[in-house]
């Protein structure tokens, strides 16, 4: 007989985004000298919470939201140190299914002395297998208040289409998180409900290619000096790629260029969207976060390219940063995106603010750090705003 339980909820009335998705042990390994293969390297290992949607909402909680999380997890080590860790932050744990069948989500990266990943090993298939469209169906009343939903690309086709369809008739704007390029393939059934997408470069390519039906988007391709070329180069390379996915229904496209920032593309300005004021939430952080943006940088500066009928390509540089270690910043980035965009900030304030705390997680080993300080936050945010730059604006009329 299967135990399955439904787990009992702390509070979760003043939810605001509803993330759903993995919930993943990481296991990083870095060596303190080269490896060599073959052999053992010393060095150290460490346990991380991980997984994509629960690095963004734990980000979200860290920066004073209430994410409702959607997951699962089994009775194991791996399960028992993330439902733990999770509890401690004061967040509902209804909707995270615990299952004595399930495999808790574990991945092992192995580092190379610079930080970078240089190989891992990913078991997810609980994810798939367990967070099916009639799990996620019981928690159909909770996306009527939520101010957005954040789906990851670990979920089956069958689940995210659910998801989607539950927030279309919530009216609630979807925000899909591609993962990796395998994964994100999978907009091409939920394009028309996706209002925000997050690709970098590669996955923005393996999701133009999954619209299409062909493997026809390849502007990269012998383009290995990339990291040369300016953002407004860049930008034109990726523009046939991100046109489409416009075209097929997708409102703003995100995509990540890690040092060199974000290239936000949508088919309106900064005004065209915007939670509805009655769902926003302005307490605490989240409300201090937004007051003092307001205050240092409204928005106004690019309201004359915020027509609807525009299509609208925004350069948001990266601010230095003294690197620990890369995982964990796109997952931040999304986090501080949402949560901004939660207060009620506009897209260009709420990106800002993601870039900036996506420049606090790389200063840590963990995938999210323990604290952000909202000053510097505002401070580096402000920096971005300010020398953002509009690549593209053309009329869609």
């Amino acid at each position: 007989m299967s135990k399955m339980q439904l787990l009992h909820p702390l509070e979760h009335e003043d939810a605001e985004a509803v993330i759903i998705g993995g919930m993943v042990l990481d296991i990083h390994a870095s060596p303190s000298i080269a490896a060599n293969p073959g052999t053992t390297t010393p060095g150290k290992v460490y346990y991380v919470q991980g997984g994509v949607a629960r690095n963004v909402a734990e980000c979200m909680a860290k920066l004073g939201a209430k994410p409702y999380m959607i997951s699962a997890l089994g009775f194991d080590m791996a399960g028992n140190l993330l439902l733990e860790k999770w509890k401690s932050f004061g967040l509902s744990i209804e909707g995270i299914l615990k299952d004595k069948d399930i495999d808790t989500p574990v991945v092992c990266n192995i580092f190379d002395v610079n930080g970078e990943v240089a190989a891992g090993v990913a078991s997810v298939e609980a994810i798939e297998k367990y967070l099916t469209p009639d799990w996620i169906s019981r928690f159909k009343s909770t996306l009527l208040s939520a101010p957005v939903l954040m789906v990851d690309a670990n979920l089956s086709p069958p689940s995210l289409e659910a998801s989607c369809r539950l927030a279309a008739d919530a009216e609630c704007p979807v925000w899909f998180e591609p993962v990796s390029v395998a994964k994100s393939r999978r907009i091409s059934s939920i394009a028309e409900y996706v209002t925000f997408a997050s690709p970098n470069e590669a996955e923005l390519i393996a999701m133009a290619d999954a619209l299409l039906g062909s493997d026809e988007f390849r502007p990269l391709k012998g383009y290995d000096k990339k990291n040369n070329l300016s953002p407004a180069s860049l930008f034109q390379l990726l523009k046939p790629a991100i046109c489409l996915l416009l075209e097929k229904g997708i409102k703003v496209v995100l995509v990540t260029l890690g040092s060199s920032g974000v290239l936000l593309c949508s088919k309106g300005g900064p005004s065209s969207i915007q939670i509805p004021v009655d769902k926003t939430r302005r307490r605490g952080f989240g409300g201090e976060l937004y007051r003092n943006v307001m205050k240092r940088f409204p928005p106004n500066s690019f309201l004359e390219h915020g027509r609807s009928s525009h299509f609208f390509a925004l350069h948001l540089p990266a601010v230095p940063a003294s690197v620990v270690r890369l995982t964990g910043a796109g997952d931040c980035l999304v986090g501080g995106t949402l949560t901004s965009i939660c207060a009620g900030l506009d897209i260009i304030q709420s990106v800002s603010v993601g870039i900036a705390v996506a420049k606090a997680t790389v200063e840590v080993a963990a995938n999210v750090p323990s604290a952000f300080s909202l000053a510097t936050i505002v401070d580096d945010a402000k920096c971005i705003y300010s020398s953002a730059k509009v690549l593209f604006h053309q009329s869609m009329l």
